[in-house]
């Protein structure tokens, strides 16, 4: 083997605890450094997030030579933290090969191989087939899927065709040197460990706003579904009690996802589980009469606008009428529902996006999240914004228009946020989530405990009612 010791590198660094990004363990990462194992004689994987007595380069730095690392690996996933972790990179020792891939790293390879003079290659694009050449010792001509430089110019091999799913191991949990866990302000708020688990890649669905069924170039990852016993498996092997779907919709295929809960029943593995999903899993009780009996706690369905001109703009395949319709159903079951929207779309006013409060209330979804339209690389959705008088894309495909700046946005996005997030609201999340099963009282407890800020907001939200009351109530009496 050309290479003894490879470490697999996380490179964040979260400064602050409360991050919900440190919940996630770095999945795809896992996946790489799952299959290096037989190309390696030793293989470790550190995640900065966790591992804080390694987020010093010279700390790092001591590391990899104390263990003889001959080959370093790292995941650039984000936007965030960009220039820190190329700093990072160009901290590196010149004489151990360096390898960057990611989402991230696939979309900023020219800048990337320009500004850090250490990198040796990177990996555009999914990186299990591509590691195995890497690791193998392969000329760098003969690899497919990489990016490097050749007498002082960039170089970009013909793109790795995308691999079936099933020819991909799933990731090796004994790689982990610490356990997942939510935790605030440095405290775990539950004993229960946290994973992940992948069982298809790919949407069979062609919203126009999403780009996660392409990959930073362009190619669309057909929908693609591993073997449910595979998946089965996977799942009995974990440690962890509480495990995520991470498919962008587990329910693609109904049929599959019944059969994977039969195989769950059949075998009585007990966890709980968190999926993503669209609302027209509503027209299957069968099927969420099973989930529930499985131990599925928490649905994460994207609903997007309860405005039907916007949903077609989006192509989400239903408009506003089926998702009362929808939720009429889903209430019926023990499950709690979490709901995505997307605010600032193309031609929306400040009255329609403020209406996705009420909207959500109507419905019934229990909690809500409400992100800014973004208009990815490839999005669908790209011409209509250039070609739309008015509207603006930046660099990194942030939306806005001449009446509604980045500012304006963000105002909005805290009064949407203000009008759903109610005290009386926060309560009913509470019991809801105690309802179902997705939090026990104890978690609950120290999450309002460990969280000053949140129980500041509601202490404020209250004063500030009062004093809108007296104020109304002394005007009243002066005037009469």
């Amino acid at each position: 083997m050309k290479y003894k010791h490879a470490l697999f590198l996380n490179p964040y660094v979260e400064s602050s605890s409360t991050s919900i990004m440190g919940l996630f363990p770095p999945t795809g990462l896992e996946y790489v450094a799952t299959s290096a194992k037989d190309y390696v004689q030793k293989v470790t994987l550190l995640d900065l997030r966790y591992e804080k007595e390694f987020a010093s380069k010279d700390k790092l730095l001591d590391f990899i030579r104390e263990n003889n690392v001959d080959i370093l690996c790292i995941s650039i996933v984000w936007d965030r933290q960009f220039q820190e972790i190329c700093s990072l990179l160009n901290y590196m020792p010149d004489e151990i090969p360096l390898v960057v891939g990611g989402y991230k790293a696939t979309l900023e390879v020219e800048k990337l191989l320009q500004s850090c003079s250490k990198i040796d290659i990177v990996v555009r694009g999914e990186g299990e087939e591509t590691i195995k050449d890497i690791m193998k010792d392969l000329s760098l001509e003969d690899i497919q899927g990489i990016s490097y430089r050749l007498n002082g110019k960039i170089q970009h091999n013909k793109t790795r065709p995308l691999c079936s799913v099933d020819d991909i191991s799933y990731p090796d949990r004994s790689l982990r040197r610490v356990k997942y866990r939510i935790a605030l302000n440095g405290v775990d708020i539950t004993k229960l460990t946290f994973d992940t688990v992948l069982s298809a890649r790919g949407c069979p669905n062609d919203c126009k706003f999403c780009t996660f069924k392409l990959n930073p170039l362009g190619q669309k990852r057909n929908y693609s579904t591993r073997q449910v016993e595979s998946v089965v498996n996977e799942i009995q092997n974990l440690d962890a009690e509480a495990i995520l779907f991470s498919d962008d919709n587990f329910f693609s295929n109904i049929k599959r996802a019944e059969r994977i809960c039969d195989l769950l029943i059949e075998r009585k593995v007990k966890k709980r589980f968190f999926a993503q999903a669209r609302i027209e899993i509503a027209n299957h009780p069968h099927l969420l009469e099973k989930i529930v009996k499985v131990g599925f706690k928490l649905l994460l369905l994207g609903i997007e606008s309860p405005h039907d001109h916007i949903l077609a703009q989006l192509n989400k395949g239903f408009d506003s009428f089926a998702i009362r319709r929808s939720f009429e159903v889903l209430r019926r079951y023990p499950i709690y529902y979490h709901g995505y929207f997307i605010y600032g779309n193309i031609n929306e006013t400040e009255d329609e996006m403020l209406y996705i409060a009420k909207f959500a209330r109507e419905i019934g979804v229990d909690s809500i999240t409400f992100q800014k339209l973004r208009i990815e690389k490839f999005s669908g959705l790209k011409n209509l914004a250039e070609s739309t008088p008015g509207y603006h894309v930046t660099d990194r495909g942030e939306l806005y228009s001449d009446k509604y700046s980045h500012a304006a946005l963000k105002r909005i996005g805290r009064k949407i946020k203000f009008f759903f997030y109610t005290p009386f609201r926060l309560l009913r999340i509470v019991k809801k989530a105690l309802s179902v099963g997705l939090l026990t009282f104890r978690e609950i407890v120290c999450f309002f405990t460990l969280s000053p800020r949140l129980l500041k907001g509601l202490i404020n939200r209250e004063l500030e009612k009062k004093r809108l009351k007296d104020s109304l109530k002394r005007i009243f009496i002066k005037n009469n």
